[in-house]
């Protein structure tokens, strides 16, 4: 039996959440979740928040990142990154359990 891993969020990513925080009147933790819908089945939602209750919670130095309990089977072993090109800056999720994904990078299917 394979053990199931949680995300792993990149030094990148959580330096980005800190730059957005400290630019911010308050800070806010970063909200991976994964919804039905998208071109390929489900989609990933990417947002500011505050914790829930039930909240996986991902930290370093006091910059948090939360996944709830619904999208975390989806997110097993997955990496949270952020990406600069020249195309632009964005948050990514390299997704293994994903058996495809869009070009858009936002939505997938398993």
């Amino acid at each position: 039996m394979q053990l199931s891993l949680p995300p792993k969020v990149t030094d990148r990513a959580f330096a980005q959440i800190d730059a957005i925080n400290s630019a911010a009147s308050e800070a806010k933790c970063l909200r991976v979740a994964v919804e039905g819908g998208g071109c390929s089945g489900f989609q990933y939602e990417i947002k500011l928040d505050d914790p829930a209750d039930d909240d996986l919670i991902l930290e370093k130095d006091g910059t948090k990142v939360l996944i709830d309990q619904i999208s975390l089977p989806f997110l097993t072993d997955a990496v949270i990154d952020y990406s600069q090109e020249l195309i632009g800056a964005r948050f990514v999720i390299e997704n293994p359990n994903a058996t495809s994904s869009c070009g858009c990078g936002t939505s997938f299917s398993m």
